[in-house]
């Protein structure tokens, strides 16, 4: 089951700078573990030292956080789209 997974640029020297790779996955969280598997050191980016997503990041699948959905354990199906988005702060 491939899923695109958008990467911003940050994190693009992780993926050969690839602005969109495919994964498969059922969930959010087996997808960022094959995302790790396929593309060593992305995964300490985007999860903690206790798996949890970094709170400096969003995840949406489809346009919807995960937050608001399932979070790691939200579901996957062929040709949903993940989007990795830093939050951005300002002042």
């Amino acid at each position: 089951m491939a899923v695109q997974v958008y990467v911003p640029t940050p994190l693009r020297k992780l993926t050969g700078n690839q602005s969109r790779v495919g994964i498969e996955g059922r969930t959010v969280g087996q997808l960022l573990g094959n995302l790790e598997n396929s593309f060593c050191g992305i995964g300490e980016k985007l999860l903690d030292e206790n798996g949890a997503l970094r709170p400096y990041l969003n995840l949406y699948v489809n346009d919807e956080d995960i937050r608001f959905l399932q979070d790691l354990d939200t579901p996957l199906k062929d040709g949903d789209r993940v989007s990795i988005v830093p939050a951005i702060a300002g002042g």
